[in-house]
């Protein structure tokens, strides 16, 4: 056993990273200040759970890590040792089941994050975690020590080590306000930009359509992009037509390779197959049928499986000229065209993409140029779709910060 009674811990940070690189210091020996800019700890995790706390997924650990895409190869390294069999193990610890819903997503049974989330701070008291709520990190004094603003004035604090998991730029009101970055940038920490990711992309839908179809879901339909190594791509899924253009799980899953698309070229080129269970020449055939009284969109209805929604897409796309044409319209029917002008801001983003380079840090997640301070979360330059992979990352990132500390306060 390596001693590390005397030695002490600032996180800064109070979501799942921070939490969880506070518990495994502690379990160390170390004593562990965690500092929090909220009143109390894991507001976005709460947030995150409001609907329902999507905690893990249940698929296999090699389809797992390819939600990650060009960080894939790092984050597989960190869930190797706390993936999403640990951490469904780790909530049971807490009291918490949990079940696999039917599309892979890993829920607990009362799909509140609430009860877990008290539970775990309740633990984290006992085993002395000291909690310093109202306390937003500035930076460092020029001897290294921490500066806090807090309502009664700026205060100080010492510590052996460092953890920062302080979120992305994602939901400011919540905390993770992206603050740190000029801090860190001011340090010579390598970053890469902060940028939107589970984000909405917008789209110069008529007044119609808007005002009309905005909230309305757009379901069984399949996205066709070409990926950021020019290779043509499709996904099956659901989204949801906006005020502002288009969001939801299919669009979040693709969002990446999307946003890249818009910084290359302006815009982002989107085709959705609103008839997938059908052929594009069976299709046509079924519009060629005569149409007697019956309206466009009613015919569309009942030849194509179009719904309202759908309806109002193809009339937004395509022109009477095509409309007239059975094939054609078939044609459109199965690469409806979209052109994608933005992401949406960063503060109405789910999550971000950006934040400290990976290479910036070395195998326990420690800056190579900062010894003693570690990074973990949403604020380290990796991405994922929702379905249970951000957060389960952003466990296994804290949990491996915590390790790393106590494995470098050894060593020295």
């Amino acid at each position: 056993m390596i001693d590390t009674s005397s030695k002490r811990l600032a996180v800064v940070g109070g979501g799942p990273a921070g939490l969880m690189a506070a518990e495994m210091a502690c379990a160390a020996g170390l004593a562990v200040d965690l500092y929090d800019g909220m009143g109390s700890p894991g507001r976005k995790f709460l947030l995150a759970g409001k609907g329902g706390l999507n905690l893990t997924h249940g698929e296999p650990l090699g389809h797992f890590v390819e939600r990650y895409g060009a960080r894939r190869r790092d984050v597989a390294r960190w869930l190797q040792a706390f993936g999403a069999d640990e951490l469904r193990a780790w909530a049971r610890e807490l009291g918490v089941e949990t079940f696999t819903g039917s599309s892979g997503r890993v829920f607990p049974h009362d799909l509140k994050a609430a009860p877990l989330l008290r539970g775990w701070v309740r633990r984290l008291h006992a085993q002395g975690v000291v909690f310093h709520m109202h306390h937003c990190w500035l930076g460092w004094r020029d001897d290294g020590a921490l500066r806090f603003a807090t309502p009664a004035g700026e205060r100080i604090a010492h510590a052996d080590a460092l953890v920062l998991a302080l979120g992305g730029a994602s939901w400011p009101q919540l905390g993770s306000d992206g603050g740190w970055f000029a801090v860190l940038q001011a340090a010579g920490v390598d970053l890469a930009p902060l940028q939107p990711a589970n984000c909405g992309f917008e789209i110069d839908w008529s007044e119609h359509l808007r005002t009309r179809f905005a909230g309305s879901p757009l379901k069984a339909v399949v996205a066709h992009w070409i990926d950021r190594d020019g290779t043509p791509r499709s996904r099956q899924g659901e989204c949801v037509l906006s005020e502002y253009g288009i969001e939801g799980s299919l669009i979040y899953a693709i969002g990446a390779a999307l946003r890249e698309q818009v910084m290359a070229q302006g815009e982002a080129r989107l085709q959705l197959d609103l008839a997938p269970g059908r052929s594009e020449p069976e299709l046509a055939a079924r519009l060629a049928a005569p149409r007697g009284r019956h309206s466009l969109g009613d015919w569309l209805r009942r030849r194509a499986g179009l719904d309202a929604v759908k309806c109002a897409l193809v009339f937004e796309a395509v022109d009477k000229a095509v409309l007239a044409d059975p094939t054609a319209l078939a044609a459109r029917i199965k690469a409806l065209p979209l052109r994608l002008r933005a992401p949406r801001p960063l503060a109405e983003a789910i999550s971000t993409a950006g934040g400290v380079r990976l290479e910036a840090l070395d195998g326990h997640l420690m800056l190579r140029d900062r010894p003693g301070v570690f990074c973990a979360g949403e604020m380290l330059d990796w991405e994922a779709p929702t379905g249970g992979y951000l957060l389960t990352a952003c466990f296994a990132s804290g949990r491996l910060a915590g390790e790393g500390v106590a494995r470098w306060l050894g060593q020295r």
